[in-house]
């Protein structure tokens, strides 16, 4: 699986958000999230803090720490293969012991 690039570095999104006026702990205090999770968010993850950094700077989260976003697959079940019975809820599963 072909790991996705984040569209900056951290050191990039520090300077990005000092540029435009404002530090993590500001930002925290700003959306009520403890200062520590701001200032932690890059080795932890922390999804009110991650979100408030990327929209402050003008990004997605997933776009900046795309690692902690994957991209996942539908698990919607084909109806062909694992058809429903008459009552609409999916087949029970073959007992082993019965089967053996």
């Amino acid at each position: 699986m072909k790991q996705r690039k984040p569209v900056m570095d951290w050191p990039g999104v520090l300077a990005e958000l000092h540029r435009r006026g404002m530090t993590l702990t500001e930002l925290a205090r700003i959306h009520s999230i403890p200062a520590g999770s701001c200032r932690r968010v890059k080795g932890q993850t922390h999804y009110k803090a991650q979100q408030a950094i990327a929209d402050f700077i003008g990004q997605k989260p997933e776009d900046l720490w795309p690692d902690r976003y994957p991209k996942g697959k539908p698990r919607i079940l084909d109806t062909a293969k694992y058809p429903r019975d008459e009552r609409g809820k999916a087949l029970p599963a073959a007992d082993i012991d019965v089967a053996a």
